[in-house]
């Protein structure tokens, strides 16, 4: 949430004292260690193991070739490989050969990999195809709009925080919210449109203090040590994912050591953890961390009134009965604290313009995998569980105490069923078809918003206060086929139906098409369009006693897009795409407004958690072109990423008038560049500039001095441009058995006052900017042994 922007912004000194400790260049130094690559290669329709596969490594300076032929498992050991950042070359014939680059090698514990192979049209299985660093084409899941980070790409990522959320951000489509926060805004859709799965399991909400009823937050609760690749789709996506109508980012955890036991502790300038991995037995493994963040003591040290701490574990367990089983357990587990020091007036003030959050959740599943002669049998048991503590008091007076501003003690638990089925029905025909079942049962409200900060559109007080508990069921099926019409053209058909017991039975049927044609082995051409419904949060459910009639909203969405190899490690990506928005959650209380937050930092500034009375009244268009440029890490040491988008979006609420979305940046672009001059060191930086977002005025005199005015919303002058530069240099060492990761990151180097926000200051009875953090620069400390 913001609030920690300004407190980190405040303790920004402090946290520059931690650079005067600095890294001990150690001395004992291999001159030449090497490290184990393990891997398996398995179809990327089916999942079945492809043997007879040659995985190699580049030439060494000696001339030495690493390389190793995959088993009937599909299983390969690479031996004797230097430790470093290395790249693999993957073929077989019949199939696309790939390159799998960022591929970390250490000494401290072996390296597993999972490679995906293509199959390619029969006239061209014999035919000697370079591999390229790119998938020959997209998935039938995320025909368009998709993009993958592996877990090296996300590690390195400057100004990331160790944030896998905050490293997609990069991508096309995605806009700039706040400094202090995750959100992501994907093509003028609000952070609550936007679904996150783990290990297939999907999360509410995977931040430390997220924002109840969206999905972002401060910071990611998900260790980047445990990341094995993070996929965004911005839109397009195929009928398996739901419940959501801007995008899907799909994070995979990546498996134990299944050689020997090792461990890991890293440290940075705000918290710690430690991790450790080995075997299970002969058929499985296990990774098993720990984390937790010192900003408390730091902010208690130097007077603070603004006091965050969180901690997290994560687990995953992985077990393979039979070579055609496997058993996976993931638990992920949080805790976030915010105390507040009110021993001045000064820090009375600003405590009482921010919302308080405490926060305990976890997410859990049991997921089973059979891979069948044909395709593959996914059974996911999950379970998510949040309690919020949300609190906001005053500052009091003279003799009084602080009074409530809000209050909300909520839980949301639910247990979810899923089985997916990848079957290839013929050799160009492929199936997938699931079924989803969801259940409710911890859904829990305890809530207080005084009517002072509960006001209708003619300035009456509408207090709120509910004590509720209630269940919701409701189920998904989907099918989808995907058949290949002659050797370049792909054309995917799908239906989902959602079914909401908790609506009033509603049903929702979501119709999918795409095509893509492949004219050229390094050009494809894709088109997607789609049907994409999401039920309303649940909290908003609560927030009047009117809301029971809200309904899902729907977004029709049609993508097109352009892809390009120029080199083998070289892509160019255009996209243009339109998206029309049906039912949407509009305000009655502000009928100028459709609902569309990010984080609540302060409820005296308008009507928090949605809850107020809404209607599926609200409309929207969005519009926009992206073009994306990506060089992977090859035999020439750089890599970088640009990406540029344009759009345009608008909304329509209760009053019917068309009017900027909250999220409409017109012009959004990033440029990410590293470059790794030897094995030991790397340099990268990260530029993002933005398009300003809409702001509405507040109110300046009279007895609605200090609020927005509505009337004019989305009408007053746009916040500055944004604009960011972030640098980072990292330093590989290897120290006997073990390996150590020191870097030094610097956010916001150019010392930009970027501002997020405008907020009213009741002292100065006038608004002000609200501004992110200066110059921060930061140390961190990786040892693996």
């Amino acid at each position: 949430m913001h609030t920690l922007s300004i407190a980190a912004s405040r303790a920004q000194r402090l946290l520059r004292v931690l650079l005067v400790f600095g890294v001990a260049s150690p001395t004992a130094v291999a001159a030449q260690s090497t490290g184990t690559v393990l891997g398996r290669v398995v179809s990327a329709a089916t999942r079945e193991a492809i043997p007879g596969v040659v995985v190699r490594l580049p030439a060494s300076a000696s001339g030495v070739v690493i390389a190793a032929l995959s088993d009937s498992a599909g299983r390969f050991v690479l031996r004797d490989v230097p430790v470093g950042v290395t790249r693999l070359e993957v073929r077989r014939l019949g199939f696309a050969p790939v390159v799998r680059s960022d591929v970390v090698v250490s000494t401290a514990r072996s390296t597993e990999v999972l490679v995906e192979l293509t199959p390619v049209a029969t006239e061209l299985a014999s035919v000697t195809v370079a591999p390229t660093y790119f998938p020959p084409l997209p998935p039938a899941s995320f025909p368009v709009s998709t993009q993958r980070f592996g877990a090296e790409e996300v590690r390195r990522a400057p100004g990331v925080q160790e944030d896998v959320v905050r490293a997609v951000s990069v991508l096309p489509g995605v806009g700039v919210t706040s400094a202090g926060r995750n959100d992501l805004v994907v093509r003028g859709g609000a952070p609550f449109e936007n679904l996150f799965t783990v290990d297939g399991i999907e999360v509410p909400n995977i931040n430390h203090f997220g924002t109840q009823g969206s999905t972002g937050g401060p910071l990611s609760l998900i260790n980047v040590a445990f990341v094995e690749d993070a996929a965004l789709s911005a839109g397009g996506f195929g009928v398996r994912y739901g419940d959501r109508t801007a995008s899907v980012t799909a994070i995979r955890l990546r498996e134990g050591s299944r050689e020997r036991l090792s461990g890991s502790v890293n440290i940075s300038a705000t918290g710690g953890g430690a991790y450790v991995e080995g075997p299970l037995g002969e058929r499985g493994s296990f990774l098993l961390g720990v984390r937790r963040s010192y900003l408390d003591f730091i902010f208690k040290a130097a007077g603070f009134g603004f006091i965050p701490s969180y901690r997290d574990l994560t687990g995953k367990a992985v077990w393979r009965p039979t070579s055609r089983d496997q058993l996976s357990a993931v638990l992920i587990g949080a805790q976030g604290t915010v105390t507040f020091n009110n021993d001045t007036d000064e820090n009375r003030f600003e405590n009482s313009r921010v919302v308080a959050p405490q926060q305990d959740q976890y997410f859990s599943g049991l997921i089973w995998q059979r891979t069948l002669s044909k395709g593959l049998l996914t059974t996911t048991l999950g379970r998510t569980f949040t309690r919020y503590t949300t609190t906001q008091n005053d500052s009091g007076g003279p003799g009084r105490p602080p009074s409530v501003v809000f209050a909300a003690n909520t839980t949301e638990g639910e247990q979810s069923l899923r089985t997916d089925l990848q079957w290839q029905l013929a050799p160009r025909v492929e199936l997938e078809t699931g079924v989803v079942a969801k259940y409710g049962s911890d859904l829990r409200y305890d809530l207080t918003v005084p009517g002072a900060f509960r006001r209708d559109a003619a300035f009456v007080e509408r207090p709120l206060r509910r004590d509720t508990s209630f269940t919701a069921t409701r189920g998904a099926l989907y099918t989808q086929a995907t058949s290949r019409l002659g050797e370049r053209l792909r054309l995917t058909l799908g239906v989902r139906g959602d079914w909401y017991g908790y609506l009033s039975n509603a049903v929702r049927t979501a119709p999918r098409a795409s095509a893509v044609w492949q004219p050229s082995a390094r050009t494809t051409a894709s088109v997607s369009v789609g049907r994409y419904w999401q039920p309303p949060q649940l909290i908003w459910l609560v927030g009047d006693t009117t809301n029971a009639s809200l309904r899902p909203f729907a977004a029709d969405q049609v993508i097109a897009g352009i892809t390009r190899t120029l080199r083998d490690d070289v892509k160019l990506q255009v996209e243009v795409y339109g998206k029309r928005y049906r039912q949407y959650p509009a305000r009655r209380f502000r009928p100028q407004a459709v609902l569309q937050p990010s984080g609540f930092d302060d409820a005296t500034n308008d009507i928090p958690f949605g809850l107020e009375p809404l209607a599926n009244l609200g409309r929207g268009t969005v519009i926009g072109a992206e073009l994306l440029l990506q060089k992977k890490l090859s035999q020439v040491p750089v890599y970088a990423l640009l990406t540029v988008s344009a759009n345009r979006t608008r909304f329509a609420a209760v009053d019917g008038v068309e009017r900027p979305g909250a999220f409409d940046a017109p012009v959004v672009a990033n440029v990410l560049l590293g470059w790794r001059p030897t094995a030991k060191w790397e340099l990268s930086t990260r530029l993002r500039t933005a398009t300003g977002l809409p702001t509405t005025p507040f109110v300046s005199t009279g007895v609605r001095e200090g609020t927005l005015d509505f009337t004019r919303y989305n009408a007053g002058a746009r916040l500055p441009q944004f604009f960011s530069l972030d640098t980072r240099i990292d330093r590989r060492w290897q120290i006997g058995k073990s390996q150590l990761i020191t870097y030094l990151d610097v956010q916001n180097a150019t010392a930009r006052q970027n501002v997020s926000a405008v907020a009213w200051n009741a002292r100065l009875r006038s608004p002000e900017r609200q501004t992110s953090i200066g110059v921060l620069p930061s140390i961190g400390i990786d040892w693996t042994f």
